[in-house]
């Protein structure tokens, strides 16, 4: 039977007090099927990603099972991959847990561990911890583990990911046997499955579709940039869309700094987060996020793990994840609590077969998209600051300068005063040129492009073989292929316009003749005039 109201689960009055505090209103998809099992103390095999509501699934019931004034030690543990996570959950079940006196703790590495010890020694109802520290409190018998009756894994895949198995085990073998074990993950990959057979009793699986909780309200889009262009492609989102908070996701902490960095020179209110920064700091970036104070953040994806911000509008890849989990796992930071969200991702011409099997491992549908124009910025950043001018007015910050107003009045028309004044606050509003593909490489051909390729007669290449190469890369028929010419160290090469994309995520990085070849658009021939 499917619940669609909390109250008809059952729960005690103190716990749906909490929920309706909280403004939830009605069990979410992964809710409905779980908290009833796990309220009968069933072992639970949960399907599911950050911002489905796992957390009160396994919350709910913990906090409805919990023992006010029946000794010092836990009897309920979370383990959760990163410190961020650990907190969020501690914090999101002691909400739940406040009418019943149920103590939730997080202990993570990082933070000082007396502070943990003298919040253990006073006795806590559920602890919620990284599989390091916790290790850490068991070794130093600071953790007693005897009276845990409910044990929770929570995105067990990134535990997995981030090497903690070992941990896990450990800890799982020093609770009771008789216990009800819960695993929740976005993934299941076999090394979760044989965990779950393992130390699970005849586990319920809770599975809501992939598609769905992948998707959901959220709408996908790619934009196709040069690398060199990502930059430029962001701002140009950023003042067309608007969103109220964004997330920038980048492969490596130097990419994070030089993202944020530009960002902020250029006037965004922007902020980045990496594992190079101090837990202090991140933890102040995060509230400034969370807060308003930044609109964007700029993190790599340890770092942004178990992030639960509601108000996230857009998450956007300015690098492509690196695999269809780590996709999953970004794209579920927006669209939360049933709200709409929008992922971005920007690819690069090679990396269009990554983003094929991003699609066919998320079932899913990423569709393309064109950037803003000039024009659309310029309207989005003269609207920008007609509202800024609007809100000054309306405050009465341009009192003091009234007089000066008058004097200037005297001498030149309001018209010119006011656009030498706009001129010198927001410059001439020129939005930069993004070389979007294909047009840079039209030949005079009719429908056919002209491609660049790092390869010539020094490497002993030969017509045929580029013919070869390409028909056998791409499945397009040689005789669709047009103009080769080739020289000492490079080649040119013609082909269907519709196709060229194909032929560069194709023959990218190939080795052809031991050599490493590179394809992109070739440059317009100039044309010469006496």
């Amino acid at each position: 039977m499917e619940y669609k109201k909390f109250y008809e689960f059952g729960l005690s009055d103190e716990v749906l007090k909490a929920l309706s505090d909280m403004g939830f209103e009605e069990p979410t998809p992964i809710q409905k099927i779980a908290i009833s099992h796990a309220l009968k103390g069933r072992d639970i095999i949960g399907l599911a990603q950050t911002g489905t509501g796992k957390t009160a699934a396994f919350g709910i019931p913990i906090i409805e099972k919990g023992r006010r004034g029946k000794g010092e030690n836990p009897y309920a543990i979370v383990l959760a991959p990163t410190r961020e996570l650990a907190v969020q959950v501690a914090q999101e079940l002691n909400r739940i847990g406040r009418n019943k006196g149920v103590v939730s703790l997080p202990v993570y590495g990082g933070q000082s561990i007396d502070r943990q010890l003298r919040s253990l020694q006073k006795g806590v109802d559920v602890v919620v911890g990284t599989p390091g520290r916790v290790i850490d409190h068991i070794q130093r018998k600071t953790l007693i583990l005897k009276d845990i009756t409910t044990v929770v894994l929570d995105e067990a895949d990134e535990m997995l990911n981030m090497g903690f198995v070992d941990d896990m085990e450990r800890i799982l073998g020093e609770i009771p046997k008789e216990r009800q074990t819960m695993l929740f993950s976005a993934t299941m990959p076999e090394e979760i499955l044989r965990i779950s057979r393992k130390y699970m009793h005849e586990p319920e699986k809770v599975f809501v579709d992939p598609k769905k909780m992948v998707v959901g309200k959220i709408k996908q889009v790619f934009y196709e940039v040069r690398e060199e262009d990502k930059i430029k492609a962001l701002t140009r989102l950023l003042d067309v869309e608007d969103p109220s908070l964004t997330l920038v996701f980048c492969h490596t902490k130097r990419e994070v700094d030089d993202v944020s960095g530009k960002l902020q020179q250029m006037g965004y209110s922007a902020g980045a987060i990496h594992g190079d920064f101090t837990q202090s700091f991140r933890d102040e970036m995060m509230d400034k996020f969370k807060s308003g104070e930044i609109d964007i953040l700029v993190a790599t994806d340890v770092a942004a793990r178990g992030l639960d911000i509601p108000d996230v509008t857009h998450v956007i890849n300015y690098s492509i994840p690196q695999n269809p989990d780590g996709y999953i796992h970004r794209i579920g930071r927006t669209g939360r609590a049933g709200k709409s969200g929008i992922a971005i991702t920007f690819v690069t011409p090679r990396e269009y077969n990554q983003l094929r099997l991003i699609e066919r491992s998320a079932k899913t549908t990423i569709s393309k998209a064109k950037l803003p124009t000039k024009e659309e910025v310029k309207k989005a950043r003269e609207k920008e600051l007609i509202d800024d001018i609007e809100s000054i007015i309306a405050e009465g910050n341009h009192s003091s300068h009234l007089s000066l107003a008058g004097e200037l009045f005297q001498r030149y028309s309001p018209q010119d005063v006011a656009a030498a004044a706009l001129s010198l606050i927001a410059g001439d509003l020129e939005v930069d040129e993004i070389e979007e593909r294909g047009r840079a490489g039209l030949s005079s051909g009719k429908g056919t492009v002209r491609l660049f390729l790092t390869i010539g007669k020094k490497d002993k290449i030969k017509v045929g073989d580029l013919v070869r190469s390409i028909s056998e890369g791409t499945n397009i028929p040689g005789k669709k292929i047009g103009n080769i010419a080739i020289f000492d160290a490079f080649s040119f090469v013609e082909v269907p316009a519709n196709l060229a994309d194909r032929v560069i995520s194709s023959l990218n990085d190939m080795m052809l003749h031991g050599r490493r070849v590179r394809v992109q658009p070739a440059k317009q021939r100039k044309v010469k005039t006496k």
